[in-house]
């Protein structure tokens, strides 16, 4: 080992076994892209070893300057596939704006710009995150400050771009994670006002890169690469749509049933952090209170609450402070906790676009997880439709599930997220005696041990 690489605070290595997932590469090292010293400072003492397939194919690609349009699976390394050429690319001496990530939700901005920070603490560049529901002031004091790479959902940036508070005209890199979303009705003219504020060029080609990555490319992807790419280099890792590690499960059972059949799921799994998705906030915020309770630790989050409170809950439960947390589709996309190895669908989604992000909440970065459909008459349609698109199976439950598929022999091994530097202040934690649910995203409970099965109890239909 190279004497500078005795100095690094590395962590813990992660034991758990992997799939080809991120195991079937071609060999390289991150030393291989001749990448500078700092930078892989920064990366191993993340815990990254070695690029996975997405980096690998990526990183070499963006580094010699070239648009690039890539699809790989959830939860593969994409957000580092983008984030280390951005980083070994700009300068941190210029003090401008030199990269812009736009990414779909505030959560995913938070979770992206603390990976920029992370794999760059040693090189000097100034990141800043702003989205919407957070204080336009402070974002203007900020950038009144040194930035090199701004991160944030495409509302707030355009606002700040067009108010000429966020200078893009010298800004040379311009990255879309999630670009199937990024590219939809909802925020396809946003991103063509703010593409205006980039530097423009007067012959073949931008004066800017472009680099999109995304698990599904529609055609809303292609027109935009049409119209915005210049020869794009196009990746495609997707041999199949669901991630290998993810064991696909059902159970059929009443609506009235669900809320028992959770309580008989938590009393028999082996659950080291766990995902349940629901098709409303209503339902989000019931769920969550049944939950609590029986007698669970559980957190809620969805789109409907103050900002502050929304980053609270997805700090703590990134950091393990909670075991359950019951949201709405808010944390489909590219939200990465290492430790969420069960994903349980309390309704069932309505395509498979929605199906695919959720699922991959689990077993990420090749790890094993475990995804648990409830299904009812009314999803049956859904159901075969959704195994049809994915080309995947889904198996009825059954009476006792093989620990291997999902259980980690050592829960303390598994890697916590990067801390985030700064949560803005959510309401306190509610008390034990409070049933009613509030919109500060807790219902925490200390005790975790299984109840009694309880009555059928039916949430209201969304």
């Amino acid at each position: 080992m190279s004497d500078w690489k005795n100095d690094l605070n590395l962590p813990a290595r992660d034991l758990r076994p992997q799939t080809d997932d991120v195991l079937n590469t071609k060999g390289n090292t991150f030393e291989s892209f001749q990448l500078k010293r700092e930078l892989l400072m920064g990366i191993f003492e993340a815990g990254f070893e070695k690029p996975s397939p997405i980096q690998e194919e990526s990183i070499p690609v963006a580094l010699m300057g070239r648009d690039i349009l890539a699809r790989a699976k959830n939860g593969t390394g994409k957000t580092a596939s983008f984030v280390i050429p951005v980083l070994e690319k700009l300068k941190p001496k210029v003090n401008k704006i030199q990269a812009l990530i736009l990414v779909p939700t505030r959560e995913l901005a938070l979770q992206t710009s603390q990976v920029v920070k992370t794999l760059g603490a040693h090189l000097g560049l100034q990141v800043m995150v702003t989205t919407g529901g957070t204080s336009l002031r402070d974002d203007i004091l900020r950038l009144n400050e040194p930035v090199h790479i701004l991160v944030g959902t495409p509302g707030r940036v355009l606002d700040l771009a067009s108010r000429q508070l966020a200078n893009l005209g010298e800004c040379s890199m311009f990255v879309m994670d999630e670009a199937d979303k990024m590219l939809s009705r909802e925020f396809r003219r946003i991103i063509d006002q703010i593409l205006k504020f980039f530097p423009q060029s007067s012959g073949p080609g931008n004066a800017y890169q472009s680099l999109l990555f995304s698990a599904t490319f529609p055609l809303s992807v292609k027109s935009f690469m049409d119209e915005h790419l210049y020869k794009p280099y196009e990746i495609n890792l997707m041999d199949e749509l669901t991630l290998k590690g993810i064991t696909q499960y059902y159970a059929f059972v009443e609506e009235k049933q669900k809320l028992h059949c959770l309580n008989t799921l938590f009393s028999k799994l082996q659950i080291n952090q766990s995902i349940i998705f629901c098709n409303s906030t209503n339902r989000v915020e019931l769920l969550a209170k049944k939950i609590t309770e029986l007698d669970y630790s559980c957190y809620y989050s969805h789109a409907k609450m103050p900002q502050a409170s929304r980053n609270k809950v997805f700090h703590e439960f990134r950091q393990g402070k909670v075991r359950n947390l019951v949201c709405s589709d808010l944390l489909t996309r590219g939200i990465d906790i290492q430790a969420v190895n069960v994903v349980i669908n309390f309704d069932f989604p309505k395509n498979a676009e929605t199906y695919l992000h959720r699922i991959g909440r689990s077993g990420r970065f090749g790890h094993f997880g475990i995804a648990i459909n409830l299904i009812n008459w009314s999803d049956r349609m859904n159901l075969y439709k959704i195994e049809k698109e994915l080309g995947t199976e889904i198996q009825p439950i059954p009476a006792e599930i093989d620990k291997s598929l999902y259980v980690v022999g050592e829960p303390n091994s598994v890697p916590r997220p990067f801390k985030l530097d700064h949560v803005p202040e959510g309401n306190t934690v509610a008390p034990r005696q409070q049933r009613r649910p509030q919109h500060n995203g807790y219902h925490a409970q200390n005790g975790e041990q299984p109840v009694q099965p309880v009555p059928s109890q039916v949430l209201p239909e969304y």
